[in-house]
């Protein structure tokens, strides 16, 4: 391939340290795409141009004067806009604070400008990261995102543009940040991989908050690998974060569990997927069969999507309350996104309270169930992407059992997703690997030992 565009961060790591290309040269590549195929997509909320050549600039002397950063050195990404960016609005997707600028960047693009990556963009999300209960794919003042795969899709939420920019080749990586699947469905929607860590495992500070109990910041990128890369630099205790995890992190670790692997799916979660998507969930089971044990298992049996509603729209009212009572959300951009924030008020602490000691019920047995195995495997979501143009409901598969989502993301737990096929209106489907927490890097190995025996992941939209 002559350009750069679907290059992993590995790749581009040995074009720049072989001179066939530089940071800047790169950093160039992606703000043009960025401006040209971005938009089209609806990916882009801000071009970081000035920033971004002032960073690949340095990289450039640093990596000829023999300083080496690290395998993100002089590399371009994308954050998703709620982190903030010294210099730049951070709008959380929402119109009534797309002028906001902070004075300091938040931890994780600090780190990453730390390991010499390059900063290219601020990428759109679905308004305050979803909060607001959303019903259809225009819930954001960048307009609805869509799938580089095909246009008339939507690309997931809420770290959208997180997710169409790395499928179209606009930059190798971007952070996005998940509570209850904003990682994992612009994954599936786009066909990337996508890596949602365990709870604390990154610093949330300087990232807007919407359920300070479940937020999760974590790499969206075009392997398994690229995401074990990016996870190294931005894991790690932050004083700025009292929830940030003091375990340290690094990849690739060194005792790793030895194959042969063993694996469970989640029964429940596959019937209840489309055919495309079960089919090609049960291809990729097929080739990790090649690498362990394969059983089957039921999760324990609690109220998983009901407390974990409950707790994002009591967090959610609680961060967001002034601005709920001073009116300033009826400027948001879906209708039902204008309401639904004021029915959050008025949850009783009693439920809140509630669900907090259901929730942790659900964590000991989730745990319980996870340190059998090193895996559990599901389809990552039960169909492909929806119609851009359609309320969630008219989508009839939309609303399908995701309970093990609800499951892992309630108790913190980490998974990744990556491409495991096509299906329908050509669009892709993923498979998903979830693991005790804690076990990154054991998630990775299976995935890129996936990524290894099939090709999903090398497949590029013609955009």
């Amino acid at each position: 391939m002559a350009d750069s565009h679907y290059k992993t961060i590995e790749e581009l790591g040995r074009m720049l340290r072989s001179g066939e290309t530089t940071p800047t040269q790169l950093a160039r590549e992606a703000l043009e795409r960025l401006d040209t195929v971005g938009r089209e997509l609806n990916a882009v909320v801000t071009l970081t141009e000035e920033r971004a050549m002032r960073e690949a600039e340095n990289a450039e002397r640093e990596l000829a004067a023999g300083i080496d950063r690290g395998p993100l050195h002089g590399i371009p990404y994308g954050a998703k806009d709620l982190l903030a960016a010294t210099g730049y609005p951070t709008s959380w997707g929402a119109a009534p604070f797309k002028d906001q600028i902070f004075d300091e960047d938040a931890t994780v693009v600090r780190k990453l400008r730390d390991a010499g990556a390059v900063l290219v963009a601020k990428l759109a999300m679905i308004e305050l990261a979803g909060g607001a209960g959303y019903e259809q794919p225009n819930a954001s003042f960048t307009g609805p995102c869509k799938v580089p795969w095909n246009q008339d899709a939507w690309s997931g939420g809420s770290s959208s543009g997180s997710g169409a920019a790395v499928a179209a080749g606009c930059v190798p990586f971007a952070i996005g940040s998940e509570t209850a699947g904003s990682i994992h469905s612009p994954a599936n929607n786009c066909g990337t991989s996508g890596l949602r860590p365990t709870y604390g495992r990154v610093s949330r500070s300087g990232a807007m908050a919407l359920s300070w109990t479940m937020d999760k910041i974590g790499p969206l990128a075009r392997t398994a690998h690229d995401c074990g890369l990016v996870l190294d630099a931005i894991a790690g205790h932050d004083p700025a974060d009292a929830s940030s995890m003091r375990e340290s992190h690094s990849y690739p670790a060194g005792a790793l569990p030895q194959r042969p692997w063993r694996f469970a799916i989640v029964d429940g979660e596959v019937e209840s997927a489309d055919d495309d998507v079960r089919a090609n969930f049960e291809a990729a089971v097929e080739v990790l069969g090649q690498f362990g044990t394969i059983e089957h298992v039921e999760l324990p049996e609690h109220p998983y999507s009901e407390v974990t509603a409950l707790v994002i729209r009591a967090e959610m009212a609680s961060a967001f309350e002034d601005d709920i009572r001073s009116g300033k959300l009826r400027g948001l951009t879906a209708p039902e996104d204008r309401i639904n924030p004021y029915t959050a008020l008025a949850i009783p602490a009693v439920d809140y309270l509630r669900a907090m000691r259901l929730r942790g019920a659900m964590c000991r047995d989730i745990d319980t169930l996870f340190s059998g195995y090193d895996a559990l495997l599901t389809p990552t979501m039960p169909n492909v992407a929806p119609p851009i143009d359609q309320h969630f409901n008219a989508f009839d598969s939309s609303k399908r059992r995701r309970t093990f989502g609800s499951a892992v993301n309630i108790t913190g737990v980490p998974g990744i997703a990556v491409m495991s096929g096509f299906g329908e209106r050509g669009l892709p489907t993923s498979l998903c690997i979830s693991g005790r927490t804690g076990t990154e890097n054991v998630l990775i190995e299976i995935a890129k030992a996936y990524q290894a025996k099939t090709d999903w992941h090398t497949q590029t939209p013609a955009i």
